[in-house]
């Protein structure tokens, strides 16, 4: 099949759930006509070779021939992928579901349709109903820091403001996300086998460094930065503070890393220090 070729319209369209992701919609008609999902969406873009890619990456053309075999319309189609999401937040939506909203969740349709903020690795709460998520098997698990909800949710509008809208300031939350992932030094100077659990994070959640001591192996890094769901609120309150904090809570932060992790620290955080820099001499000046 050619680019050129006419598409034929599929003679039963399934209508996709809210929020639901594109590839989920795909398979789900692929299972209704019995034919593997990757043969699904190469019947409308045979030049794709994965359904993650449809997810991250629809151009204008694929779009509209999208559109055009499932009979809806382009910017409903838009919104199922990860098009539009910034840049700097793609290290951010994971490979795979790694938590569900019990309300929201079709779970009664097979297959069981996944849903965009299911892979979303800033998101506490359901962007459909505002309920707090759980894991992927729907079990819940307390979390450990919840003396530090204001921060949480502030942290997870930062994010979601930064990614889905495009809202841009001082310092980017995913840059920040990034920035407290790096590890740190301490004193005195842990067995290598656990120089791995400080991280700048635990600067400013000081749990933290106790926390993964009892219940973690290993932790993600700056460059796969999506933390389990029961370890995430600690993420989105960190960057909430460093948020509000400023360039000068971030310098601080700086001070706690060492060697290699120091200049990727300061590469990383030098465009927001400089941003910060000219948003107070715009500010003074203004002020005279």
């Amino acid at each position: 099949m050619t680019k050129d070729t006419p598409l034929r319209q599929l003679p039963v369209r399934l209508p996709p759930h809210p929020d639901e992701l594109l590839s989920s919609w795909i398979s789900r008609h692929a299972a209704f006509y019995a034919v593997p999902p990757l043969i699904m969406l190469q019947h409308c873009l045979p030049e794709t070779s994965s359904l993650r890619a449809a997810d991250l990456h629809l151009s204008s053309d694929q779009q509209i021939r999208l559109a055009n075999t499932f009979i809806t319309e382009q910017s409903v189609m838009r919104r199922m992928t990860f098009a539009d999401i910034a840049q700097s937040s793609r290290q951010l939506i994971s490979a795979r579901p790694t938590q569900i909203c019990t309300s929201c969740s079709p779970d009664h349709m097979e297959p069981t349709p996944v849903l965009r903020s299911q892979l979303l690795g800033w998101r506490i709460t359901c962007p459909l109903c505002g309920s707090p998520l759980r894991d992927v098997d729907g079990r819940e698990r307390p979390s450990p820091f919840r003396q530090y909800r204001d921060a949480v949710l502030r942290g997870e509008k930062l994010l979601d403001d930064e990614a889905e809208r495009g809202i841009s300031t001082w310092a980017s939350p995913a840059g920040i996300v990034r920035l407290l992932l790096m590890r740190r030094r301490v004193f005195p100077f842990p067995a290598e086998e656990e120089l791995w659990r400080f991280r700048v994070l635990g600067k400013i959640i000081p749990e933290l460094d106790r926390l993964l001591a009892e219940i973690c192996t290993s932790f993600p890094t700056p460059q796969n930065p999506v933390l389990p769901l029961y370890l995430r609120p600690a993420l989105m309150a960190g960057v909430a503070m460093v948020h509000s904090g400023g360039a000068e809570m971030l310098f601080m932060l700086r001070q706690s890393t060492f060697g290699f992790h120091r200049h990727r620290f300061d590469r990383e955080a030098m465009p927001f220090f400089i941003k910060a820099s000219r948003t107070r001499h715009s500010t003074q000046i203004q002020l005279i």
